[in-house]
């Protein structure tokens, strides 16, 4: 197998270049998709490639494309809906709830909808609350649908190939300030299957559960601390792979679980609770969630540096529960 240095961008570009080459069915909606740069790089040349007919531009609507994606589905196809930022794409959260999350149960397990919906979140650099929001709670709240939000370029193309080829409708976050990162990728078509979480360090004193962005911001923290800390990377939100946690935590009996999302009825509060309530630990420490607090995000830089979770955050984190 061999892989190339790439950037997250790039991997996603790769994933969507090799599902549409390799299926005729995979088709791409959204705001500007078919423009030359692409959104962030990650659709350029494909309507050069594939034709306007399987990527298709869209008016600033996003309920009707939403809601034209699900009618594509029915009809044989595997539509990748591509939302520049997820603030928006709120405005399909009719199509989303009452239909696509769903469509399987109201037909008895007999029908599926293979759609796949890219977001873009995180840190708006001074763009305020409108344009900042991760809402990863929302979307795993719901029965019927995946979510995953990947923390590397690997994961990234391996995640949305599994997005773009499954039969549930899948919700698939990218934090943009990872768009830039680079790492080896295979350059053949692969599967990184939802619900494996992935322990990318291990360690006995401490485990921290992380996924996104904060996962990178947790790994440069623990380089600069002496202690053994065990990383997991959830990779998937909805399902949770609370086995390999549990597995964790009953070894180190210490956790933390850092998330770039409000703290009140998180992904964070869901690991926590499920940890505490499994009798295969015995945390000898209360677990610490790390989050944004319960306030819009700011416009100010200089509140922004207060609002969002930074190294110092997870290290003096670290320092008081261990």
């Amino acid at each position: 197998m061999t892989t190339n240095k790439i950037s997250f961008a790039q991997s996603i570009h790769q994933a969507l270049y090799q599902a549409m080459d390799y299926d005729k069915s995979v088709i791409i909606m959204g705001q500007l998709v078919d423009y030359q740069p692409g959104i962030f790089g990650t659709t350029a040349g494909l309507a050069d490639k594939f034709g306007q007919d399987r990527v298709i531009d869209f008016p600033v609507a996003e309920s009707l494309m939403t809601s034209k994606s699900i009618g594509m589905a029915v009809d044989g196809l595997r539509p990748v809906l591509v939302h520049q930022r997820l603030d928006f794409s709120i405005y399909a959260l009719d199509a989303v709830i009452n239909w696509m999350s769903l469509w399987k149960f109201k037909s008895g397990g007999k029908n599926n909808l293979p759609i796949t919906i890219r977001a873009i979140i995180g840190k708006g650099w001074g763009q305020g609350p409108q344009h900042s929001k991760s809402l990863y709670s929302l979307f795993a709240h719901l029965p019927g649908l995946r979510v995953c939000v990947p923390s590397n370029p690997k994961d990234a193309k391996g995640l949305l190939l599994d997005c773009i080829f499954g039969e549930s409708p899948s919700i698939f976050l990218e934090n943009r300030a990872l768009f830039g990162m680079e790492d080896l990728v295979p350059d053949n078509m692969y599967i990184t299957k939802h619900g494996k979480a992935n322990i990318i360090k291990e360690g006995s004193d401490l485990t921290i559960v992380s996924f996104g962005n904060e996962l990178q911001i947790v790994r440069r923290a623990v380089n600069n601390i002496e202690h053994s800390v065990e990383i997991i990377d959830l990779r998937s939100i909805k399902p949770i792979d609370f086995e390999t946690i549990i597995n964790s935590v009953k070894k180190t009996g210490k956790l933390i679980v850092v998330e770039g999302d409000w703290r009140s009825f998180g992904v964070a509060s869901e690991v926590i609770s499920t940890v505490c309530e499994s009798n295969k630990c015995n945390l000898s420490k209360s677990p610490v969630r790390l989050c944004y607090p319960d306030s819009h995000t700011p416009a100010s830089s200089f509140l922004e540096n207060e609002f969002y979770i930074s190294e110092n955050d997870i290290i003096k984190s670290i320092e008081k529960i261990v």
